[in-house]
C-alpha cells in the first residue's frame, strides 16, 4: 500500500477503494489542515507553472482554485465574501489586463 501522507479531495478514498487498492485515511486537526492546504497549494502551483498545454493549466488552475475556496473557509470567508475582497481591490489597484510591467 502506497504512503501519501497529504491531503486529497474528500473522494479519493471512494476512487482508490472501486480500483481495488488498499488505502488508510485520518482526518486532520485544524492546525495539520491549515498546513496542508498550504502545502497543496504549493504542489499544484508548481504543476500549474510545469503545464505542457492550455488544457493542463487550466486544470491545475481548477485545482488552485479549490484549494483559494478551501482556504477561505480556513480564515472565516466563503467565497461570495473573497470575491468581494478581490473586486475591492480590482476598483481600487486595478487588475492584471493591461500587461503591465514596472
Amino acid at each position: 500500500m502506497p504512503i501519501h501522507n497529504k491531503l486529497v479531495r474528500d473522494r479519493i478514498p471512494e476512487i482508490i477503494e472501486k480500483s481495488g487498492e488498499a488505502y488508510h485515511t485520518r482526518i486532520l486537526n485544524e492546525t495539520e489542515y491549515r498546513e496542508e492546504v498550504r502545502q497543496k497549494m504549493k504542489e499544484e502551483l508548481d504543476e500549474y507553472l510545469g503545464a505542457q498545454t492550455d488544457e493542463e493549466a487550466l486544470e491545475e488552475l481548477a485545482d488552485l482554485l479549490e484549494l483559494i475556496h478551501a482556504a477561505s473557509r480556513i480564515h472565516g470567508a466563503d467565497v461570495e465574501k473573497l470575491e468581494a475582497v478581490r473586486q475591492r481591490k480590482a476598483e481600487k489597484r486595478g487588475r492584471f489586463e493591461e500587461k503591465i510591467d514596472v
